[in-house]
């Protein structure tokens, strides 16, 4: 092939589903490598490991990290800062992947480990990230002692431009703190984040989540309550949310909630088949077999649940025994396939250890998951006359303003921002969401879905086949294809809303969850375009 055609097939592939990435990225890098195009190999590897971060594939990106460590020593003139504080990036990224997939050696992760501190060290820069990295892999391990040493370091030293987000490492820290039943400490690391983390699109939900499991060992259990409901609520729609749900389904096996705990295995299963890494697939498969067991001796062993196909697996309805006979066999399997790479038996007792825990209360009062679809509906109001106020104001019919779209995003419990002229924007998954007052006396609400998935623009032909057939089926949003005059296509969709004569909150956040809704199954359809 051609340079300009290796270049076209570049682009073409950054667009593609992720499967179908990974494999025209390696098409373009073997072609790249034939023609000694160092630039290319290199531009195509990024994106290959770019792509495995968020795929399950995370193990092929050690071996493209190697290969782009050594390009600029082979042609220096070609590379520039970029390029190196790219490959940094990436170099963290690969290591950090051990933890996830038993598919990566051991021994040659730690020497790119090593290989990584000594960059940093000849740059004169922070070494968190490596404290980062050493703290969670010897803990993956099982060395307990030698992971509080380095947590030490790690929370001493000094951020830099390739640390973690800052709304996510101290998740991460907690994480650590909850396994080794620091149930006060793990709590206070992520309280500050439980009203949302400048920057961060995960908070507050990701850190709920840290802390359901050492709320309930604290006791506080109405609090346990509260941030399952309000992190559920989100990361049930959120395909990349899946290595969150064990902490979901581990809620609810602990608080006595077995029967909730398979409505939300039922639902999730088939996720099981393409998880976001084996990690989150042993951990989701404990969790799950957890809850099966549990229900099972509570007398709900024969309940049905729907298993969906999968390849050559024929759909099945099965008994949650039986579902969580398949699960424990799945995450006994994961473990043994981590233990024995890391020479330890470590994750193995982890899933064994799940399976045996019992519930640590009563079953708990759990928060109305219909909030975010009825905003009417009040909770634990404590005076009755409070309760009839609030209603009375839930129905009052008030002129279209910005601070009742905020209410109904507060009251949902979802994290956005104001723009300067005062259109409220928040992000759902692969959906960017925005909501504007339009109209001579702003009182017309006009939602504007966008999708995160770009088309090239010689793909003009499908954007449109697909706008004209999503407007055919759905009745919102209607769709549609803009040329964004860089060599794409975005794919967005809007619907309005006449409030000339006002709106009661109720209504108001009807029409807020509605959009919600459809602007996230619009997105995810573009996505899953071919």
């Amino acid at each position: 092939m051609r340079r300009d055609e290796l270049v076209a097939a570049l682009a073409e592939a950054r667009d593609l589903p992720d499967d179908d990435k990974i494999a025209k990225l390696e098409r373009v890098i073997a072609h790249a490598d034939a023609a000694s195009d160092l630039r290319l190999g290199f531009d195509a590897r990024a994106e290959l490991i770019a792509t495995c971060q968020s795929h399950t594939e995370r193990w092929r990106m050690l071996p493209a990290l190697y290969w782009c460590r050594t390009a600029p020593d082979r042609a220096s003139a070609l590379f520039d800062e970029r390029d190196a504080e790219l490959s940094l990036r990436h170099h963290k990224w690969s290591v950090a992947a051990l933890v996830v997939t038993p598919r990566m050696g051991l021994e040659q992760t730690r020497a790119a480990l090593d290989d990584l501190e000594r960059r940093l060290s000849t740059g004169g820069q922070s070494l968190q990230v490596v404290y980062n990295l050493r703290c969670r892999i010897v803990d993956h391990l099982g060395d307990e002692r030698a992971a509080r040493r380095w947590l030490a370091r790690w929370r001493g030293a000094q951020r830099d431009e390739i640390s973690d987000c800052p709304g996510c490492e101290p998740v991460r820290q907690a994480e650590l703190l909850a396994g080794w039943g620091e149930w006060g400490e793990a709590v206070r690391v992520v309280e500050p984040l439980l009203k949302g983390a400048p920057g961060c699109l995960e908070q507050p939900e990701r850190a709920m989540v840290a802390a359901l499991i050492p709320y309930l060992h604290l006791g506080r259990f109405e609090e346990a309550a509260e941030a399952h409901v309000h992190a559920y609520r989100r990361h049930r729609q959120e395909r990349h949310a899946f290595p969150l749900l064990a902490g979901h389904l581990r809620f609810c096996a602990l608080s006595g909630h077995h029967e909730r705990g398979l409505d939300l295995l039922a639902e999730h299963l088939g996720w099981l088949d393409r998880p976001y890494d084996e990690a989150s697939a042993m951990e989701f498969a404990a969790a799950g077999a957890l809850v099966c067991r549990l229900a099972t001796e509570a007398g709900a062993g024969g309940r049905i649940l729907h298993r969906p196909a999968f390849g050559e697996r024929p759909a099945a309805d099965l008994t949650v025994a039986e579902i969580g006979a398949g699960l424990v066999a799945t995450a006994e399997d994961l473990a043994g396939r981590f233990d024995a790479r890391n020479g330890t038996n470590h994750q193995s007792g982890r899933v064994a250890a799940w399976l045996s825990a019992r519930p640590l209360c009563a079953p708990l009062p759990l928060p109305s998951d219909d909030l975010p679809d009825d905003p009417g509906v009040t909770v634990d109001l404590p005076v009755d006359g409070q309760q009839v106020a609030a209603d009375e104001e839930r129905d009052a019919i008030a002129p279209l303003q910005t601070e009742m779209i905020m209410a109904a995003l507060d009251e949902r419990g979802d994290h956005y921002v104001v723009t300067d002229n005062g259109a409220v924007e928040c992000r759902w998954g692969n959906a960017m969401i925005r909501f504007d007052r339009l109209g001579e006396e702003r009182d017309i609400l006009h939602i504007q879905v966008i999708a995160a998935r770009r088309l090239p623009i010689d793909r003009r032909a499908d954007a449109y086949e697909f706008c004209n057939a999503w407007n055919h089926d759905w009745l919102m949003p209607k769709a549609y294809a803009h040329d964004t005059g860089e060599g794409e296509l975005l794919l967005a969709g809007d619907l309005s809303n006449d409030l000339k004569h006002g709106a009661t909150r109720r209504q108001l956040g009807r029409l807020v969850a509605t959009a919600l809704a459809a602007g996230i199954a619009f997105a995810d359809a573009v996505d899953a375009l071919p």
